[in-house]
């Protein structure tokens, strides 16, 4: 399998939002769950949200009232929506399944810097 395609990141300012995207294939994402990852500055990647074929989403704890996942079925896409961006929120943002990931398979990511 091919790993998935981030994009969508960039450079904001705190309390700003961003929308990042996960281009996923098409049997992928009619079959699979898709994970969103976060990787701050010089520690482990740490998972965010969560969103399964059928729609059913879960969201860390920590970023629960400020970060949403979904699911485009015309675009094959899988997207986080960041809302009320903090500098913690800094890092690398990567979607994956839980396959992909056990195989050790990553996405380049997409670079999500928040600061003033």
């Amino acid at each position: 399998q091919v790993p998935l395609q981030e994009s969508g990141g960039g450079l904001v300012q705190p309390g700003q939002s961003l929308r990042l995207s996960c281009a996923v294939p098409g049997f992928t994402f009619q079959t699979m769950m898709i994970e969103w990852y976060h990787q701050y500055p010089g520690k482990e990647r740490e998972l965010v949200a969560t969103i399964t074929p059928g729609g059913t989403s879960n969201i860390n704890d920590a970023k629960r009232d400020r970060f949403s996942v979904s699911r485009d079925g015309n675009r094959n896409a899988v997207y986080l929506q960041m809302t009320d961006l903090k500098p913690e929120d800094t890092g690398v943002y990567y979607c994956n399944t839980p396959r992909l990931r056990m195989e050790g398979a990553w996405g380049q990511g997409t670079q999500v810097t928040v600061s003033s």
